[in-house]
């Protein structure tokens, strides 16, 4: 198992493509502490319905609020003694054309995004400079390609893989690997959307040459199991587009 031993932290791991991520951190044989905003019973449900006897805990956090970021942190070793793995997945937006985007579009987005993953790196490193652990942040599409309606999300997710290339560099000397998933996934919000709205749906899918969109455990997550993997030891500062080659740089 790849990441036997391993102590990860997964935020909006509840849910979704962070889910995935955790069940298949799990498989691996990782030790997981789950963030999200669910109710911590709900959460606990969460992680026994989960873990099945593996080891992993729930903690109901906010992102956004920077004095979490270290509670978070404490957490994760009081559960399992050390940190080696960083996954900021959760980030929350909403869509609107440029002129009709709010300051709270933006402070929503930047708030649980961009802020959130940079406070969370800040206050992880230490922990991950003892273990030589890595992080993993999420890009997107939306910031790559400059997609319509998406301008705070697109915007947080570009200031994402700015500060993760620029600590790349200054953390590689404590050993610490930065590298981004940029993942095109068929969570159960986008099930919920396509429901409403087959036709638009139909066009997402074919714009992807692969024809479908990736499921989150089993198309998502072994790219991030991968990249934080001894497997990944000599990689960096990358952004992996897991998106079934809707965008292509070959």
């Amino acid at each position: 198992m790849r990441l036997e031993n391993k102590v990860a932290i997964v935020t909006g791991g509840a849910g979704g493509i962070g889910q995935g991520i955790v069940k298949k951190f799990l498989d691996e044989g990782a030790k997981v502490l789950v963030v999200d905003v669910i109710p911590q019973a709900d959460g606990d449900t969460l992680i026994a319905e989960l873990a099945t006897g593996r080891g992993a805990a729930y903690l109901q956090k906010d992102i956004s609020v920077e004095a979490n970021a270290a509670a978070i942190i404490a957490k994760a070793l009081e559960h399992f003694g050390k940190l080696d793995v960083l996954v900021n997945n959760a980030h929350a937006s909403k869509q609107a054309p440029i002129m009709d985007t709010t300051q709270e579009m933006w402070d929503l987005s930047f708030g649980t995004g961009m802020y959130a993953t940079y406070n969370l790196m800040r206050a992880a490193h230490p922990e991950l400079k003892k273990t030589q652990g890595s992080i993993v942040n999420f890009a997107s599409g939306a910031g790559i390609k400059g997609l319509p309606n998406q301008v705070t999300y697109a915007a947080a997710k570009e200031a994402i893989r700015a500060i993760s290339r620029v600590a790349a560099h200054e953390w590689a000397a404590d050993g610490i690997r930065v590298n981004l998933v940029s993942p095109v996934a068929l969570t159960p919000g986008i099930q919920q959307w396509a429901a409403a709205y087959p036709a638009e749906y139909q066009k997402v899918v074919d714009g992807v040459p692969l024809g479908r969109l990736g499921d989150p455990k089993d198309d998502i997550a072994p790219v991030v199991a991968f990249l934080a993997s001894d497997d990944a030891r000599y990689l960096t500062g990358q952004t992996l587009m897991t998106d079934g080659g809707s965008t292509m740089s070959a």
